[in-house]
């Protein structure tokens, strides 16, 4: 229904009310009733009663109070449609009032009574649609005063026109007139103003503390409209302390409209009435910026920003600071409104205190780092990139803008974080590390940019690299900006000075950040669709051949210097730190063996066939032999006791590094995956210095290939195994570089373990762990004519670790392959000798004959007759002791 429809209801009322009011009263109080949800009506005789009790209760029984539905909370369009409908009915209702019946003493009076009544029902929907119409009354009411304020101000204009009349000229009838108008008028806003009063005690005073956040937020949003509009009545301290106490309301929305109302009070410039408030509430007005609800927060930010800007002194310095501080937040609108409160607050600032300086301060106060935390408030000022580097040339017009090295050090810092946040628009630090999804208007946005900032730069960044040459810190930073240049076209003059600044910068200086950073801007340069290639491939190329000239002549000057160098090694060697100088420098060597080996597999995996042949390199077994060697060599080795604690850590940091340097060589298919077992064997034994690393391997491999990383881990096992039976058969079971029988039983558990949750991801691989571990036991064992264990049976034990991974299903089809192998004669035999076989029978079958079937201590031992534990016993110290090894391993 549209406002003029509205309007023609609301005169048809009136007109039926001038002839029949009792009828026209009924029908209206009536309709507020069923706007609450009640299907009664009331009667005649309930009206004439003039008992509101009576009328509530007759009400309440009509109502359906199961379903706790009614309209202004119903979810849909139209009711969302219904609840501004009905409370602009109300406004249009006393708008069209005000002129005739609103002053009869007896329309408002007793809707008035009836709202109040049902307002303060136990029932909320009475009591939410009441006060909803109730405070909605009192809004249009407000309005109707400031309209009977407007008359009297023009009647007392009026009346004093014609009192400066001359007393010839004066006319006393219309004076009186006038002077009786007035009156009359100024009663009719004594009264409404009583009506209001009426209207705030009997309903708001009542239900600014309701149960239900609705109302409360009701109450909220419209006394702050009450103060902003009728600011002679209700914005003093007597109102404003309601705001204040509701600002500490546990409801967000509550507390959300506190904020919001306050906003519009302070920016009506009223801090005048509202000293005491600011005073009493500032305190909670700024800890709202840390509320749990985001909007709440941004919202309270907005507020401070507006307090600072029409009260100047409310805010001190150091809480200007803490409130600045959120910038940092991790919450982008909340850091955007922080930042745009400290870009106003900074412009005010300058702008005072010297003016002739407003850029400088302006730069360096809106940087914090590298990190551009006033991009949203501030972007068009950063990207003033002819300003930014007008601050930095030499020409500049104003000399008393001159910098010290570090305030060029801060815009420089600027500069190139400007450019980046132009061509890229990466997230801000701390600001969430979500991928940010650029819509067209933002890419059409950032293409201008791009072009914007390469037109510049391409004119004065030879110029700044030549005035910055010797710096190497500033001319690594300018080095950056062509890695972002984006155009069509090429301004061949500028191009070409810009490439000889760059060569220059490369002949100059030895820096390794410098010559990385010049790396990469020749790689942007020399791209196949950029504009430059033309020139900047040829500059490149004649680089690398001067380098390599002048690297070939020095190697040739004199061979001299290769004897020197030869006694000087030799002379060292005599010495203690000999040892010392060749492991630092077989630690370099490999370090960059392995790094050539990396840098050449991927070059392979890069290689454009087009381009021709690759130069093809796999590592001979006699290198791969040796890198092993030299991992296990120094590696795994034992600490030095005599070492202080420092040199441990940097002993350990240099061991952690080859190990990495191995794994990367296994990871990226350099190496074969099986030169990785000599590395998993000692993932127990170094947990604590490798394990990370080990574990990031082994998982690294399974991806490459699940099948290919299960035999190294079954190829680890079984030679592990095969060293002990070594040992034990020579009778040296003491030896410290051989693993226990219990440290490789533990090992293939933690092996299991890494296997995860996912069964049917790793079933295959499982599978082929039990097969190949069943042949490694039964290999030459013959079922009837073989009367002895074979000789590894022990093995069975080392495997079972693996069984609990495997599903039922392989379970089943395992304990199958184990009967193809040692019959079932051979599985039932309960001799001692055969208990490995019993064990690994039981972990398959799920059974509990591996409470019967005992463990080995070690492999080969004739097992003692002892009385084995049971299997409630075996279970309670497994789950004693399995969280502490699942935590550590997983």
């Amino acid at each position: 229904m549209g406002r003029s429809a509205m309007q023609a209801v609301v005169d048809d009322w009136i007109d039926a009310y001038t002839g029949d009011r009792d009828t026209a009263l009924l029908d209206l109080i009536s309709f507020f009733i069923q706007c609450s949800g009640c299907k009664g009506m009331v009667t005649a005789e309930m009206f004439q009663s003039k008992k509101g009790t009576d009328v509530m209760s007759k009400m309440v029984e009509d109502l359906d109070e199961d379903s706790g539905e009614y309209p202004l909370i119903m979810s849909g369009l139209y009711w969302k449609r219904f609840r501004s409908h009905f409370c602009e009915f109300v406004s249009v209702l006393v708008a069209q009032c005000q002129n005739c019946v609103i002053f009869d003493g007896y329309l408002l009076n007793t809707l008035i009574s009836l709202l109040t009544e049902l307002s303060d029902s136990r029932v909320r929907a009475f009591r939410h649609t009441c006060t909803l119409a109730a405070v909605k009354l009192l809004s249009a009411l407000v309005n109707v005063a400031l309209n009977l304020s407007v008359s009297v101000d023009n009647s007392q204009r009026l009346y004093e026109v014609e009192l400066a009349k001359m007393a010839s000229k004066r006319a006393s009838p219309r004076l009186d007139r006038i002077q009786r108008k007035i009156s009359e008028i100024q009663e009719r806003k004594f009264e409404i103003e009583n009506m209001m009063d009426a209207i705030f005690k009997g309903v708001f005073l009542k239900r600014y503390r309701d149960v239900i956040p609705e109302i409360r937020a009701i109450c909220m949003e419209e006394l702050t409209m009450w103060m902003k509009l009728y600011s002679s009545v209700f914005l003093n301290d007597s109102y404003l302390k309601y705001v204040g106490w509701m600002m500490h309301d546990k409801q967000p929305d509550v507390r959300l409209k506190c904020v919001l109302g306050l906003q519009g009070l302070y920016q009506d410039q009223s801090c005048s009435k509202t000293d005491l408030f600011t005073i009493r509430f500032k305190e909670r007005m700024i800890s709202m910026t840390l509320d749990k609800d985001h909007e709440v927060a941004i919202q309270a930010m907005r507020l401070l920003m507006v307090i600072s800007q029409s009260c100047e002194d409310v805010l001190s310095p150091d809480e200007h600071k803490n409130i600045f501080q959120f910038v940092y937040c991790s919450h982008r609108p909340l850091a955007t409104t922080a930042g745009e409160f400290l870009y106003n607050r900074s412009v005010f600032i300058v702008i005072l205190q010297n003016p002739s300086h407003l850029y400088l301060v302006l730069v360096l106060s809106c940087i914090f780092g590298s990190n551009l935390l006033l991009w949203d408030s501030a972007g068009a000022l950063l990207k003033d990139w002819n300003g930014l580097t007008s601050l930095l040339l030499p020409h500049t017009s104003c000399q008393d803008q001159a910098l010290s090295s570090a305030e060029e050090a801060f815009v420089i810092e600027l500069l190139l974080a400007s450019v980046k946040q132009a061509a890229e628009g990466p997230p801000l630090s701390g600001r969430g590390a979500g991928k940010k999804v650029i819509n067209t208007k933002e890419k059409k946005l950032q293409i201008d940019d791009c072009t914007k900032l390469t037109e510049h730069f391409i004119k004065v960044l030879p110029e700044l690299l030549s005035k910055y040459s010797e710096d190497a810190e500033k001319l690594t930073s300018f080095l950056k900006i062509p890695q972002y240049f984006q155009t069509d076209t090429c301004d061949h003059e500028n191009s070409q000075a810009l490439l000889a600044e760059l060569e220059a910068a490369v002949d100059r200086h030895t820096d390794a950040g410098l010559l990385e950073t010049a790396a990469h801007s020749y790689q942007s340069l020399c791209a196949q669709d950029s504009p430059w290639h033309s020139m900047a491939q040829p500059s490149f190329d004649r680089l690398i051949q001067r380098w390599t000239d002048t690297l070939g002549t020095r190697f040739g000057e004199s061979q001299s210097v290769k004897f020197l160098v030869l006694y000087c090694l030799l002379y060292i060697k005599s010495f203690d730190q000999a040892t010392v100088c060749f492991m630092l420098f077989f630690t370099k060597a490999f370090m960059c063996l392995s790094d050539v080996l990396i840098a050449h597999n991927y070059q392979l995996q890069m290689w454009d066939s087009s381009a021709g042949t690759p130069l093809l390199y796999t590592p001979d077994p006699k290198l791969q032999k040796a890198l092993l060697s030299f991992i296990v060599e120094h590696v795994f080795t034992s600490p030095d006791e005599s070492e202080s604690g420092d040199g441990r850590l940097e002993d350990l940091h240099r061991r952690r590094n080859l190990l990495a340097a191995y794994c990367k060589l296994i990871v990226h298919s350099v190496l074969e995956m099986s030169m990785a077992a000599e590395v998993f064997k000692q993932y127990v034994k170094y947990y604590n210095d490798f394990g990370d690393i080990i574990k990031e391997t082994l998982n690294r491999t399974r991806q490459m290939d699940k099948m290919e990383s299960a035999r190294t881990l079954v190829q680890c096992l079984q030679q592990l195994y095969l060293r002990l039976k070594q040992e034990q058969d020579r009778g040296n079971t003491c030896s410290s570089r051989v693993q226990t029988y219990s440290s490789i039983k533990e090992l293939a558990r933690r092996f299991s373990l890494t296997f995860g949750w996912d069964q049917i991801k790793s079933r295959e691989s499982l599978a082929m762990i039990h097969r190949d571990g069943i042949e490694f036991v039964f290999k030459g064992f013959v079922q009837q004519s073989e009367k002895h264990s074979p000789p590894y049976i022990s093995y069975l034990t080392i495997l079972s670790e693996f069984s609990s991974k495997l599903l039922k299903p392989d379970k089943k089809t395992i304990y199958s392959y184990l009967q193809k192998f040692a019959g079932e004669q051979v599985i039932n035999n309960r001799e001692e000798s055969w208990m490995p076989l019993i064990y690994y029978r039981a972990s398959l079958m799920g059974t509990d004959t591996i409470a019967r079937s005992g463990s080995h201590a070690r492999v080969g031992q004739t097992p003692r007759k002892r009385k084995l534990p049971s299997a409630l016993e075996r279970r309670k110290r497994h789950d004693w002791h399995f969280p502490m090894r699942f935590r550590r391993d997983t």
